[in-house]
């Protein structure tokens, strides 16, 4: 398929009522309004044009942009263009979803991982702690930096709660990821995940709730599944 095509079907297959949901949430138009599920039925005729995926994450279309993150090749990606991925995500969904993810696959995962972390920006910060969090859902522990992600649960600790608003949500994801993911730190990611307690985020109009992750690491126990990698993390 086309650049075109691709635009006109995703018009097509755009809702007034998903519309609506997405702005309760807080994208900009351009939009359709496309569901994630019907987003990935397109995902075949773009995974295998590159250019194509990029084309469509350049569109500005929140649709286009979604379905760019869902079929790009994360092995191939290029740091500059991560990196002006990640100036184009204005909201939540691109910053923690589309970019994150597609970073974490790529080979610059940590290296811009650290950085965005820091940034002052909010969603730039949000894509760098994303990409840290599904980066552990998909690495084996035994090339992950264990000092540095615990200096990481420490810094969770300390600053969670004064952070921005998109910024306490991922944090408290991340150690959710940790106590999932990372056997060894399991224990320390619960006695975090106890202190930090509920983490207040301003979802807006929308039903969305923020995990307990002491609740989420208690539930990945008992499903004995602490520690098992993901095959991937773009969804």
């Amino acid at each position: 398929m086309m650049y075109e095509e691709i635009m006109q079907k995703l018009e097509e297959l755009g809702s007034e009522q998903t519309k609506q949901i997405y702005n309760n949430h807080g994208v900009k138009e351009p939009y359709f309004g496309v569901k994630i599920g019907d987003l990935k039925k397109l995902v075949k005729f773009v995974k295998k044009d590159h250019e194509l995926a990029l084309k469509l994450y350049d569109s500005g279309n929140h649709d286009a942009m979604y379905l760019a993150g869902l079929s790009v090749n994360p092995k191939i990606i290029t740091k500059e263009t991560l990196q002006d991925w990640v100036k184009k995500a204005y909201w939540y969904m691109a910053a923690e979803y589309t970019v994150a993810q597609v970073s974490a696959e790529s080979e610059y995962a940590l290296e811009l991982a650290r950085e965005w972390m820091k940034s002052e920006e909010e969603m730039i910060a949000v894509c760098g702690w994303s990409t840290y969090a599904n980066y552990l859902s998909i690495t084996s522990d035994e090339k992950l930096n264990i000092e540095e992600i615990r200096a990481m649960l420490n810094q969770v600790k300390n600053t969670i709660h004064e952070e921005r608003n998109r910024v306490r949500y991922v944090m408290n994801g991340f150690v959710i990821s940790v106590g999932a993911y990372v056997a060894e730190l399991k224990e320390e990611a619960k006695q975090i995940a106890e202190y930090i307690g509920k983490v207040h985020v301003d979802v807006g109009n929308t039903a969305c709730k923020v995990p307990v992750a002491a609740d989420y690491i208690k539930k990945v126990e008992e499903k004995n599944r602490v520690g098992m990698k993901r095959k991937t993390c773009i969804c």
